[in-house]
């Protein structure tokens, strides 16, 4: 799994004009999928993420996680994560997740977030032409990789 984490002050997700997730101060989470991809790997990125220490302190440390400040979490669906670039100037996505399995990982790995960490999660609309609003705050932008 490879998840892209952005803070932001706010940011927000669309769908034919219709707003599915907003939010304020928090991470919206870029999801991308692989059929490798386990419960086991949920759990992992899950806790990473909730624990994610990206947020000032008093002293302007990046030092608080998400809960320390009360932030939500808009994640969306990006199977584009996993394109293949080397070859030609079309990217491939065959390392993607197949929809079904891909679909099932990322609402588990929200799912995980709420449950297991108490956070409020937003979402898109899993394979739909979203369209997707931020300010990134920082700015901070750390890409998490569970392969790594």
């Amino acid at each position: 799994m490879r998840v892209i984490i952005q803070r932001v002050s706010q940011a927000a997700v669309s769908v034919d004009d219709q707003t599915l997730g907003q939010i304020q101060e928090g991470f919206m989470l870029l999801v991308g999928v692989h059929d490798d991809d386990t419960e086991e790997t949920v759990d992992y990125m899950a806790r990473k993420i909730a624990k994610m220490r990206i947020f000032a302190d008093e002293e302007g440390k990046l030092n608080l996680d998400i809960n320390q400040v009360g932030g939500k979490i808009l994640s969306i669906s990006q199977f584009t994560l996993y394109a293949r670039t080397r070859k030609g100037n079309r990217p491939s996505f065959v390392d993607a997740a197949q929809p079904d399995h891909g679909e099932q990982i990322y609402l588990a790995l929200n799912q995980k977030l709420r449950e297991d960490y108490s956070l409020d999660v937003e979402e898109g609309q899993f394979g739909a032409d979203m369209k997707v609003s931020l300010i990134n705050d920082g700015p901070v932008t750390i890409i998490l990789d569970s392969d790594e």
